[in-house]
């Protein structure tokens, strides 16, 4: 039964998944939904996408949980860490366990202890030859995931690289970095708005975060114009949720 249940949740994943990949989609708020999924899906506690910028610097673009600490944690792949090391070459990186491994990533085994997690598996996000970010795995108890976890984190990191890459020819160079520019973008208005909520109502940030999900999909609009709507005063959303049940809710604990 658990088998049949899993294969069911997989197969409703990526059907959902593909649905949504259709016309103007909202980029951001499939790759929240992606990582929800890998929290769902996998054996493990958080995700996190992270994405190039013009640079080649990695920054956080999505992420199973909003806690503050999960977003610096992913901010330092920038400089340290396991997603880092996954972009540069385009292959998996896995550390079963970060204790025993802290001189490999200093500054982020030592965050990523802090924050509660122990082992981490980073997936790259890539089409062809080409590398855009990778997709961030993170346990609280050591361990490596299973061959089987390892294609379904994959095949779902590959979701993820597709839907950004799709619309407008975007496997040429210049328009795909326009493209993730753009998302990028959206993410910080999203934080800023996230942020602004979280002070209003004074909850925490993944309450305040799915207020700004549930406000923009009640209304038809994308994320970023929400939080753009919030930002600026033209809506206000007077109550938080109080704990967002949606298809896309997982079910892990960031910690």
């Amino acid at each position: 039964e658990a088998v049949v249940t899993r294969e069911r949740q997989l197969t409703d994943a990526f059907v959902e998944l593909t649905d949504t990949l259709v016309g103007d989609f909202d980029v951001v708020d499939l790759l929240h939904q992606l990582t929800m999924r890998c929290v769902r899906l996998l054996d493990v506690d958080a995700a996190g996408l992270l994405l190039a910028d013009r640079q080649g610097r990695l920054r956080p673009m999505a992420a199973s949980t909003e806690q503050a600490r999960m977003l610096k944690l992913l901010a330092l792949h920038d400089v340290d860490g396991p997603g880092l090391d996954c972009y540069r070459t385009g292959e998996p990186v896995t550390s079963a366990d970060l204790v025993a491994e802290g001189g490999r990533w200093p500054r982020f085994a030592a965050a990523a202890q802090l924050t509660g997690f122990v082992a981490v598996q980073a997936l790259p996000m890539r089409h062809h030859d080409r590398v855009i970010g990778a997709l961030t795995l993170l346990r609280t108890a050591p361990g490596r995931l299973t061959t089987d976890e390892l294609h379904i984190g994959q095949a779902l990191a590959n979701v993820a690289t597709i839907s950004i890459l799709q619309q407008r020819r975007l496997e040429r160079h210049e328009a795909a970095t326009e493209q993730l520019q753009t998302a990028l973008n959206s993410r910080t208005l999203i934080e800023q708005a996230t942020g602004v909520l979280a002070e209003r109502h004074r909850s925490d940030m993944d309450h305040a975060f799915n207020s700004l999900c549930t406000y923009a999909r009640s209304r038809g609009l994308r994320l970023s114009e929400a939080a753009h709507a919030v930002i600026h005063g033209e809506h206000d959303i007077t109550q938080p949720p109080a704990d967002d049940h949606s298809r896309w809710r997982g079910t892990g604990n960031a910690g």
